[in-house]
């Protein structure tokens, strides 16, 4: 979507708002003893009281308010009272909304309570170190491809992987839409010029390994580190702006 009026502008505010304001309550939340499926009802109560719907459940029927991905899992975990989280836990909370026909879209991983794993909180870190990163290059007449570009260049530095199977993503008027690709890594042929007012969901996933995952097999949503590999994601809604650093919409101020 490109942004072309103040009224649509400050739709794509108010829902970006809703989802920081749902995702920073979940992770203020992510305690050990909670279950996953005590965070997602967090999310239900936010989104009835802001008057606005799950994403996941409005655009594909989701069981769950929100996607909840617990270590092994990178990606669309469900929502369950069996999943009770534990002192270094890895934990993803990805949060898509919707209200009056706009869309945003935020993710964040992070370790729960206590951890002695290093590795564990170092993907989460170059996660978020490399979202900013890429979004340096999110400007008027740039490339597409030099988001991911510059995002794959930190997370390299690192001595860390990327998954290449997860991208972000255009949004706005629908939760998947034109450009159907954000990549987190450099594609020559991905020559789209970045125009202001477009609204991107960019989330880099960092892995200590694999840069791929694939479904787990039991049930067609989660997807998994298959070599056991710890993977993180950092995600906001931004657009594009001339002469501005993008706007982040998904961040509370």
């Amino acid at each position: 979507m490109i942004i072309k009026t103040e009224e649509q502008l400050q739709k794509m505010k108010e829902i970006g708002r809703i989802c920081a304001t749902i995702r920073d309550a979940m992770q203020e939340a992510s305690l050990p003893g909670v279950s996953t499926k005590d965070l997602d009802n967090i999310a239900k109560e936010l989104f009835e009281k802001f008057n606005a719907k799950s994403a996941p459940i409005a655009e594909y029927d989701f069981p769950g308010y929100t996607c909840i991905s617990l270590n092994h899992q990178v990606a669309h975990g469900i929502p369950s009272n069996s999943k009770i989280l534990k002192d270094g836990d890895l934990l993803n909370i990805d949060v898509s909304g919707c209200k009056d026909g706009y869309y945003a879209d935020t993710g964040i991983s992070f370790v729960v309570g206590k951890c002695d794993d290093e590795l564990k909180q170092r993907v989460c870190d170059v996660a978020k170190e490399s979202f900013f990163e890429g979004i340096k290059y999110a400007q008027v007449g740039k490339k597409i491809n030099q988001i991911g570009k510059n995002i794959h260049k930190k997370i390299k530095e690192h001595k860390l992987e990327v998954i290449e199977n997860l991208t972000g993503h255009g949004i706005g008027t629908a939760l998947h839409q034109e450009p159907n690709y954000v990549f987190n890594y450099f594609d020559p042929w991905d020559n789209m010029i970045l125009k202001d007012g477009l609204c991107l969901a960019v989330e880099p996933f960092v892995s200590t390994k694999t840069k791929e995952v694939s479904n787990s097999g039991r049930d067609e949503w989660e997807l998994v580190s298959k070599d056991g590999s710890y993977v993180a994601q950092y995600e906001h809604t931004i657009m594009i702006r001339e002469n501005q650093e993008p706007l982040i919409l998904t961040k509370l101020d």
